[in-house]
């Protein structure tokens, strides 16, 4: 079960809270757990990560955050000296999304160049159709905002992992904010894909749940012209409530519903991790956004974190999945330094202790000093403290409740609240 806390708190008291799941990995037939230390080093001794992060395609407008998170911490390594006394590799590539076979043609590519890690990509769709591929050759696959729940329990030779929370989390707190907000009737507009599907399944439930009435659902292409109709549908059931999920997309669709009337001073909307923007929605009418909440796993990178970010990429504007990307690298490179071997499953086989159970540390230094004094460590990052389960997923997780204002950005350093639950496997 899950127990929302549903009191606000105000943006400048925001204080990140975690939401706690059990593991529950039943069903799937191995575990990111399973693969054991090697017994000597498999690897070449320098560590190569490749990138398969949306360059174009639906997701392009989060593929600056996720390289800067990237980047920064690979800056960061090098700075301490690398891994295994060596500057880390990095090959980055596009990851486009599913309209395409970019994805598979990059991961060809990084494979060819016997990379040790693939951080991405950022569509489960996408992630899901190049797993097989990278697991099978050996290498760990990490993506930083793959939130299907099907990872959960997919076959993955133990070798896939993420830093992101699995969408069970996220529509549970999004369906209980929305009716936390007083809205017994919801309309739901999602992209229909694994990701969208899966978490307005999970947004209905809890809706439902908590006593509301979904009142019409559309599943819609995202590859559409236009979403006249699908709007329509939505408009004639006269919701309290909208809830968007969906990718970039859903400027279209938000134009579509300003439109037909359906504006924001009339009804309520609520957004998800793929299409809350900072960018997106820039052309729009000044206001047409203000007050539409939205959700985003992860605590928000602090102010401090940002500024790291835009010393390596001064134009960023989106930080989406920022810390998550850092974190992730980091992640793998103490992997393989406490490994003693830059090889995949080597990684693999380190990545869960390293996430929980020794002595904290907050920064590759810091941890990699630890790991040459032969101490159990355990790594806390600015995504939150990760802690692995068996199936590779964050133990432990925050989701951010934000608010666009009368510019129609939302202010990435500061949520309006974070929801807290718990979840029984």
């Amino acid at each position: 079960m899950i127990r929302i806390s549903r009191a606000p708190v105000p943006v400048l008291a925001a204080t990140a809270a975690c939401l706690v799941l059990a593991a529950c990995s039943s069903g799937g037939t191995t575990t990111a757990a399973s693969s054991a230390p090697p017994a000597a080093a498999r690897g070449d001794g320098t560590l190569s990560i490749g990138t398969v992060l949306p360059q174009t395609g639906s997701l392009a407008y989060l593929g600056p955050p996720m390289y800067a998170g990237v980047d920064l911490a690979l800056k960061e390594i090098g700075e301490a000296g690398g891994v295994l006394g060596k500057q880390v590799t990095k090959i980055d590539t596009d990851s486009g999304d599913t309209t395409t076979n970019i994805a598979s043609q990059s991961v060809d590519k990084l494979l060819a160049q016997k990379v040790d890690v693939v951080i991405g990509a950022a569509s489960s769709s996408v992630s899901e159709s190049i797993l097989d591929k990278i697991v099978g050759a050996g290498v760990v696959q990490f993506s930083p905002a793959n939130t299907s729940d099907k990872f959960t329990t997919i076959d993955d030779k133990g070798l896939y992992f993420r830093t992101a929370p699995p969408d069970k989390l996220q529509g549970r707190v999004l369906g209980d904010l929305v009716v936390a907000d007083g809205n017994d009737t919801v309309g739901i507009l999602a992209m229909q894909d694994s990701y969208g599907t899966g978490l307005a399944d999970q947004v209905t439930k809890t809706a439902q749940e908590g006593g509301a009435t979904v009142v019409e659902r559309v599943d819609y292409d995202p590859k559409a012209p236009e979403f006249s109709a699908d709007v329509a549908r939505i408009k004639a059931k006269n919701p309290k409530a909208i809830v968007l999920i969906g990718f970039q997309e859903t400027g279209k669709v938000v134009r579509e519903l300003v439109k037909q009337g359906l504006t924001t001073d009339k009804v309520k909307w609520y957004m998800v991790d793929g299409n809350m923007s900072n960018t997106n929605y820039l052309r729009m009418p000044k206001g047409a956004m203000e007050g539409v909440k939205g959700t985003l796993p992860g605590a928000a990178a602090p102010e401090e974190f940002q500024k790291r970010l835009l010393k390596v990429r001064p134009n960023l504007q989106e930080f989406t999945y920022a810390a998550e990307s850092y974190d992730a690298t980091t992640l793998v490179a103490l992997a393989a330094q406490a490994a003693g071997d830059d090889d995949g499953r080597s990684i693999a086989g380190k990545l869960v202790e390293l996430s929980k159970g020794g002595e904290k540390c907050t920064t590759f230094k810091q941890c990699a000093d630890l790991l040459k004094a032969g101490k159990d460590i355990d790594y806390d990052g600015v995504s939150g403290p990760v802690d692995f389960d068996g199936a590779g997923d964050p133990s432990v997780a925050t989701i951010g409740v934000y608010q666009y204002r009368a510019d129609n950005t939302f202010n990435a350093a500061k949520a309006v609240e974070y929801r807290t639950g718990r979840i029984a496997g």
